[in-house]
């Protein structure tokens, strides 16, 4: 597992610190600018897009105070995302680091301003894995980085207590793509978890089931979804649990909220297992084993194997269904590949002093 150069490790991190501080409020888009306009011998202050159309929005005299700190601050902040947008350029022209496709970024960064992260939503799935290369500070081989969506996790809990709520769903994703559609849930046609566009890519909302299998195969209202449902599976609350803030390598960064590279890893090992037979279940399958143990690896090679550590023991002591997942997922790796990922996960439950009941003689046979 190859590491990253100390220095961009430190760009890395300062684009992250960078990027969450902008959470700035402001009237105007970051896509225009202000322009002075003289107005019969006296100037005033317009604000001025181009896109999709050539607009100016008045803004007040050129001379007042008030308008002049704003707009100060303004160029400030358009500076800084010229910056920011540098290093994002550095980062994966120079360092290596994989950046997510333009359309995905656009999904996430879009959902994001809406405030998904805001209201505690969790970025799930491989668009959330490629943020792991930069926040661990390794390459990661792109063929474990391909997707065709994007999937958002939250808790009913918190969606039903927060007192907030995303614009409608639709809307936002037709601002980026016009011919996006909401698909009925197969069992609650009156209900949606995922929305598709022409292409087929999908956008799908996710909640953790620890109730009931009743609930397995029926969508979970979101109160805090913009209109949108969730479909609830099992182990996710396992997978969102004291999720990290990390950052996409798209523009000039986009600030996310993603599972910490531990708990991915370990998830991974338990989804593999209960994947269907079918060809796109074989696919995912494979992909989940193989981004499990570039992460075992990469926590290793950055002396994280404590962390991986302490999820792993979380998981196998959550009961014998979780045990027999774990292990399945593990019988699914390559032959080599499973030994090597074991005898990582081994040394990293010694070094923390954990000895966990019926593991070890669960690797021997």
């Amino acid at each position: 597992m190859k590491t990253v150069d100390l220095v961009y490790r430190t760009m890395y991190a300062e684009l992250v610190q960078r990027s969450l501080d902008a959470s700035f409020e402001t009237d105007f888009s970051t896509a225009g600018n202000f322009v002075r306009v003289p107005v019969k011998g006296r100037d005033y202050w317009y604000f001025e897009e181009t896109q999709p159309k050539k607009t100016r929005k008045y803004v007040g005299p050129s001379d007042d105070p008030e308008i002049a700190k704003r707009v100060e601050a303004f160029q400030e902040i358009k500076e800084d995302l010229r910056s920011r947008r540098k290093l994002v350029s550095t980062l994966t022209r120079e360092a290596g680091l994989t950046a997510p496709d333009r359309f995905t970024g656009d999904v996430v960064e879009a959902m994001g301003a809406a405030g998904i992260f805001r209201l505690r939503g969790v970025l799930v799935g491989t668009v959330a894995f490629q943020t792991y290369a930069g926040h661990l500070g390794v390459r990661l081989p792109g063929a474990s980085l391909q997707t065709g969506d994007a999937d958002f996790a939250q808790h009913y809990s918190i969606s039903s207590s927060v007192e907030d709520s995303l614009p409608p769903i639709l809307e936002i994703l037709r601002e980026i793509d016009p011919t996006f559609r909401e698909i009925p849930h197969r069992s609650d046609p009156g209900h949606t978890t995922q929305f598709e566009n022409a292409t087929r890519y999908k956008v799908e909302f996710l909640t953790p089931n620890r109730g009931s299998d009743d609930y397995t195969d029926h969508a979970s209202p979101m109160p805090a979804l913009g209109g949108a449902s969730a479909q609830p599976l099992r182990f996710l609350d396992f997978l969102i649990h004291e999720p990290i803030r990390t950052v996409l390598l798209h523009r000039s960064g986009v600030p996310v909220t993603v599972p910490s590279p531990e708990r991915y890893a370990v998830h991974k090992l338990i989804v593999a297992s209960r994947r269907g037979p079918d060809a796109n279940g074989v696919a995912k399958r494979e992909k989940d084993v193989y981004q499990s143990s570039l992460l075992v690896q990469a926590l290793e090679a950055t002396r994280r194997q404590d962390d991986l550590a302490i999820a792993f023991s979380e998981a196998w002591d959550r009961g014998q269904q979780w045990r027999e997942a774990i292990l399945k997922g593990l019988d699914l790796m390559p032959p080599k590949k499973r030994q090597e990922v074991e005898e990582i996960v081994r040394k990293a439950l010694v070094e923390i002093g954990e000895e966990l009941d019926g593991f070890n003689s669960a690797m021997k046979s």
